[in-house]
């Protein structure tokens, strides 16, 4: 350890902080993409869980501490030699781990904008047109079927009309939806 006891104490913190941050962060990171994750009884984070908020990660979490720990170390050793007062350095690298920090924020958002919901909820189908499969006979007298185009998949749903009978291969909008498979159509 030569390379740590000939340096001055406030660096050798600084590389201190550094170093266990660093490789903490690698291990959380390889743990990560190779989906070990809390599902799978192995949990890489702790859940504040503070109240009020909807954000799907918290500001007081173990992955947050090592990001700012390791700006905090890496932006006191990056700028030991260039800042002389050593109040001013440890703002500076207080300042870098808050943006460390603030970076995972932000990456954390553009991944978050890559999620897709793609599952079928029958509300999307209000005002879609769509073509009719099995003839919908008229008014309170039975039920037909639709094939309807919701979030890029084809969907055959139960449907009726409170107009006359509408035929086979006829395009219809969805007027109204009742329960979770029947749909109210009319003739466009």
């Amino acid at each position: 350890m030569e390379f740590f006891d000939s340096m001055e104490p406030m660096l050798r913190t600084y590389w201190y902080i550094a170093l266990p941050a660093s490789l903490f962060f690698l291990i959380q990171s390889v743990m990560t993409f190779i989906g070990m994750d809390a599902h799978d009884g192995v949990s890489a984070d702790f859940n504040s869980d503070l109240d009020g908020t909807d954000a799907p990660f918290q500001l007081f979490s173990l992955r947050n501490l090592v990001n700012f720990m390791m700006g905090l170390g890496w932006g006191g050793i990056c700028f030991y030699g260039i800042i002389e007062n050593k109040f001013a350095l440890t703002a500076v690298a207080l300042l870098v781990g808050i943006i460390f920090v603030a970076l995972f924020f932000i990456a954390i958002k553009q991944i978050q904008k890559l999620a897709e919901d793609n599952s079928f909820k029958i509300i999307d189908t209000l005002q879609k047109t769509a073509s009719v499969y099995l003839s919908i006979p008229a008014a309170k007298g039975g039920k037909g079927k639709i094939q309807i185009s919701v979030k890029g998949s084809m969907q055959e749903l139960e449907a009726m009309t409170e107009g006359e009978k509408i035929e086979t291969g006829a395009t219809v909008k969805v007027v109204r939806v009742e329960g979770t498979s029947l749909v109210f159509v009319e003739k466009i």
